[in-house]
C-alpha cells in the first residue's frame, strides 16, 4: 500500500518534501485490506485465465471432462486390468476417478501458483497490487475445473449405483484442506521461482514423481505395512484417502494417521509459506 508520509511548515527549502513510500511485504499492517481492496483485479485475473486457458480450442471446457476420464480410463486398465490390484469393494473406475479429483486439481493449480508471479511479470512490474492475489486467483480457476469433474463423479456414481454414504458431509474439510495444502505449497514455489528460475523446470519433475508415490490409480491399502507409515508421509496421501472416505461408500476406516500428516503439513507450511511470500513482493520487480 502506498502511504503518503509529509511533516507541515512553512514552504522553504528547507521544507519536508512529500514522500511516497511502499510497502508490500508482511510489515503492511494493512496488507489482507489492500487484498480486500483489490477484489476487482481478483475476479478479472480469474475470468482471465479461465478464458485465456480454453481459448483456440475447438471443445472449450470439455477438455475439463476429457482428461479426468482419460486417465480413468488409462489407470483403471492398468491398475485394475493387468495388476489386478484391489479396488476396496468399490469400482475400480470410481476408486481411480476418486483419486484423480484431488490430484488432478493439486497437479494443475500447483504448477500455475508456482508460476504465476513469472507469468504476470508485466503487470507485476509495472503495477501495485498485493502479489499474493496471483497464487490465490490460480486456487479460484482451479475450483471451477474441480466442479466440473466433480459433475462428472456423480454421472458415474449414478452409472455403477455406488452413491456416496452419509461420509460425504466430511467432503467440504477434504476441499478446504487441498485449497490451503495448494496455497502453502504455491507461495513457496511462486517466491522461489522469482529468483531461482531452476524452479520452473523442476515442478513438472516432481508432479510426475508424485503422480505415482500418491494413490491416485491404486488404493493405499496395497503399499505393504512396513512402508504404510512412510508411504503417509506425503500429504497428498491423507487428502486423497479423505477423498475417498467421504465419496466411497465402503467399510474402509477413516485415515487418521495420514489425513493428520496432511493437516499438520499444511498447518506448519502455509504461514510461513504466505509470509515468505510477503516478504519476497519487494524484489520481485528487481528479479523479474
Amino acid at each position: 500500500m502506498a502511504y503518503l508520509i509529509a511533516e507541515q511548515g512553512e514552504s522553504t527549502p528547507d521544507a519536508h518534501q512529500a514522500v511516497i513510500e511502499i510497502t508490500a511485504d508482511a510489515q503492511n499492517p494493512n496488507y489482507w485490506r489492500d487484498v480486500w481492496q483489490h477484489r476487482e483485479l481478483f475476479q478479472l485475473l480469474v475470468w482471465r485465465d479461465l478464458v485465456v486457458r480454453y481459448k483456440q480450442t475447438l471443445i472449450g471446457f470439455s477438455w475439463s471432462v476429457i482428461r479426468p476420464l482419460t486417465m480413468m480410463i488409462v489407470f483403471t486398465i492398468v491398475f485394475g486390468g493387468f495388476a489386478q490390484l484391489p479396488s476396496n469393494d468399490s469400482p475400480y473406475a470410481l476408486l481411480v476417478f476418486t483419486g484423480l479429483l484431488p490430484w488432478m486439481f493439486f497437479a494443475t493449480t500447483f504448477a500455475e501458483a508456482g508460476n504465476s508471479v513469472i507469468a504476470n511479470a508485466p503487470i507485476v512490474s509495472k503495477v501495485y497490487f498485493p502479489k499474493i492475489i496471483l497464487p490465490i486467483s490460480c486456487i479460484f480457476v482451479g475450483v471451477v475445473d474441480f466442479i466440473i469433474s466433480f459433475f462428472i463423479y456423480f454421472l458415474l456414481a449414478l452409472y455403477f449405483k455406488h452413491p456416496p454414504g452419509i461420509n460425504v458431509l466430511f467432503l467440504p474439510v477434504c476441499i478446504i484442506l487441498l485449497c490451503l495444502f495448494v496455497m502453502a505449497c504455491g507461495t513457496w514455489i511462486a517466491a522461489l521461482n522469482v529468483r531461482y528460475r531452476d524452479f520452473r523446470y523442476l515442478l513438472p519433475v516432481v508432479l510426475q514423481l508424485g503422480a505415482y508415490m500418491s494413490p491416485v490409480g491404486y488404493a493405499s491399502s496395497v503399499v505393504p505395512g512396513k512402508w504404510g507409515m512412510v508411504f503417509a508421509l506425503n500429504p497428498m496421501v491423507g487428502i486423497i484417502d479423505g477423498f475417498r472416505w467421504s465419496l466411497l461408500d465402503t467399510t474402509t476406516p477413516f485415515p487418521t494417521f495420514s489425513f493428520s500428516v496432511a493437516v499438520v503439513f499444511t498447518i506448519i507450511c502455509l504461514i510461513p509459506g504466505v509470509r515468505f511470500f510477503m516478504k519476497s513482493e519487494s524484489r520481485f520487480c528487481d528479479d523479474l
